[in-house]
């Protein structure tokens, strides 16, 4: 299916978001009237400029206020839309967007609206336009998308239709089954917009809360499942009032936006992008580091033996049981500190897995290589994470530790040996981006989101994870541009026993994040556990959750290198989260020991 985005959906100027929608794939955009009155170029410039860009003007929008009045009001509303008609000819726009009225002197009268729309759409077929009447989920008589169909069926114009809007109709509650009841030629647009479930103004939650579908809590699919039941055959376009996408690089938010639309048309049956293929392990984590010497102490300290070399690049292996670290020095480092800039994905089928990305717009990474390296498909996430899709030990799948040069015998499994997930922060503008990129290109299963509370801030949390839990991503980002958590991510090692890993570590050499004696204080209130244990957890720094089924969750940290620390965590009882209630506490210490400084 062809597909649009409104303008108000991407920031900049007129010419940037145009530009940003063409090159994101866009077949076409809603141009939205604040944009174009603020605009330098002409109207027949604009159509120049689309047509040059390969972008159709499949809508104008809004026109408000235009049925239902007192006549010598709607006489001014006509002699307003004549001009807004002619503009549109100019502009090439044959369909315009008129919104359900909230002027004050509209009345309740089905039968004056119904009159007073045909009269429009009379004038607009004279000008070549269609009319999209939109039930506003705010509408002062009109806000359900039903109530404004039965107008559009009682005026009985050829150039009068609707306009269906997800947002307008499930923010309501409205069922859209009753939308198969609407004829797909009187259905003129279709706008689709998610957002999360809030309790709250549905003005003030359509203006600054929409983002795109699969990014929220609508059930969109099921939305546009009934509109093409119809036999619809408009564009499926994206209309989102979000005040971080006004703040964001339009070009990413646009290839988000088209991502989103790609997914959506796959959950309805319109379109086939390859299958999904499920990552089934964590092969390694790569950190970067200009000086490797910190890093090696503190791996060292958890248990890690350098067991080998890359061949052709200044990239070191580390090893313990099943838990593998790149470390690589090589130019990025330099540039940006140590950080986790890459991870390996066991895949057991990497070539699908990279189709899949590559359709769904993740950008592919040149991979610079010697003949002999394993042939590794690379993608890059939203926040620049580097992706990599390892598959196993046969011919069409080389293993890619082959690459490497045996240094040393690989560590013993102590009770560390398995990475359990990856914390990656993401850029403040990434969050919603993310989640939808891991979900729909790599085929995790998302977690509901979750608030962090920050001493500078307040956090958000996601986790995505395959189904066994053997690949588990954490997503958190920053509520504020600049917030210094923002780049520290930490990779959490599984224990057997937290306990003895922590001394062990300790032990070694090793430096454990210090919790505040209140937290345990308070934990000897909130649970029941026993004052040797207890006394345990004090000494080390250890955390503690338990969730309503009994499971329990033990954790703690190493103190930060660079952009990077360590968690290790013990699971018990099948407790599947990530300790968020003790968030809080652990971002406080860190930020007291100066461990979330951005430095």
């Amino acid at each position: 299916m062809r597909t649009a985005i409104a303008t108000v959906c991407l920031s900049g100027s007129l010419t940037e978001k145009l530009t940003a929608a063409a090159r994101a794939g866009f077949d076409g955009v809603e141009i939205f009237e604040n944009d174009l009155l603020a605009s330098p170029l002409t109207p027949e410039e604009i159509r120049a400029r689309c047509a040059d860009l390969g972008l159709t003007i499949d809508l104008y929008q809004p026109m408000r206020d235009l049925e239902a009045l007192p006549e010598d009001e709607f006489a001014r509303a006509l002699r307003r839309a004549r001009h807004k008609f002619e503009l549109m000819r100019r502009l090439g726009a044959d369909t315009v967007l008129v919104c359900s009225s909230v002027h004050p002197l509209a009345v309740d009268d089905d039968a004056l609206a119904a009159e007073q729309l045909a009269r429009l759409a009379g004038l607009a077929h004279e000008h070549g336009i269609r009319v999209a009447y939109e039930a506003l989920a705010w509408g002062r008589h009109v806000s359900t998308y039903d109530h404004a169909w039965r107008i559009v069926e009682a005026a009985d114009h050829p150039a009068l239709g609707t306009c269906l809007d997800s947002f307008h109709i499930l923010s309501r509650g409205s069922d859209p089954k009753g939308i198969e009841d609407i004829p797909g030629e009187k259905i003129f647009f279709l706008q689709l917009a998610d957002a999360p479930r809030l309790a709250m103004d549905v003005l003030q939650w359509s203006r600054h809360y929409r983002c795109f579908p699969g990014q929220g809590g609508f059930d969109v699919a099921g939305l546009v499942r009934h509109v093409l039941a119809t036999g619809y055959t408009g564009p499926l376009s994206l209309e989102v009032f979000n005040d971080v996408f006004r703040q964001a690089d339009p070009g990413p938010t646009a290839v988000d936006g088209r991502r989103s639309l790609l997914v959506l048309q796959e959950q309805t049956g319109a379109a086939t992008p390859p299958e999904p293929v499920v990552p089934t392990g964590i092969a390694f984590a790569e950190l970067v580091t200009p000086d490797p010497a910190p890093l090696a102490a503190v791996l060292g300290a958890l248990g890690f033996t350098r067991t080998a070399r890359h061949r052709g690049k200044p990239v070191d292996l580390w090893e313990q049981g099943d838990a593998r670290i790149l470390v690589n020095t090589g130019p990025a480092a330099r540039r940006d500190g140590t950080r986790l800039a890459a991870i390996g994905l066991q895949s057991p089928d990497p070539a699908g897995a990279a189709r899949r990305a590559e359709a769904l717009l993740a950008p592919v990474l040149p991979r610079r290589r010697a003949p002999e390296d394993a042939p590794l498909d690379a993608v890059a996430a939203p926040d620049g994470t580097e992706l990599f899709f390892c598959g196993g030990r046969t011919p069409r799948q080389p293993d890619w530790r082959a690459d490497f040069t045996d240094l040393a015998p690989s560590a013993p499994d102590t009770g560390t040996g398995r990475i359990d997930h990856l914390a990656l922060t993401q850029p403040w503008h990434h969050f919603d981006e993310a989640a939808l990129f891991h979900r729909a290109v790599l085929g995790l299963n998302a977690q509901e989101s979750v608030d962090l509370a920050d001493p500078y801030g307040l956090l958000r949390s996601r986790a995505v994870a395959n189904a066994d839990g053997s690949v588990r991503l954490a997503l958190t980002v920053g509520a504020a541009p600049g917030d210094a958590t923002v780049h520290a991510r930490h990779i959490a090692l599984a224990c057997d026993d937290v306990v003895a890993a922590a001394r062990r570590f300790r032990a070694a050499g090793g430096r454990l994040l210090p919790v505040p004696a209140n937290y345990h204080d308070d934990l000897a209130a909130r649970f029941d556990l026993p004052e040797e244990e207890l006394a345990a957890y004090r000494e080390l720094g250890i955390l503690y959750d338990r969730d309503p089924d009994g499971g329990e969750f033990r954790h703690c940290y190493t103190r930060t290198t660079g952009h990077v620390f360590f968690e290790l965590v013990q699971r018990d009882g099948g407790y599947q989260g990530y300790g968020a209630a003790n968030a809080p506490v652990r971002l406080a210490a860190q930020h007291t020991a100066g461990d979330l400084t951005g430095g």
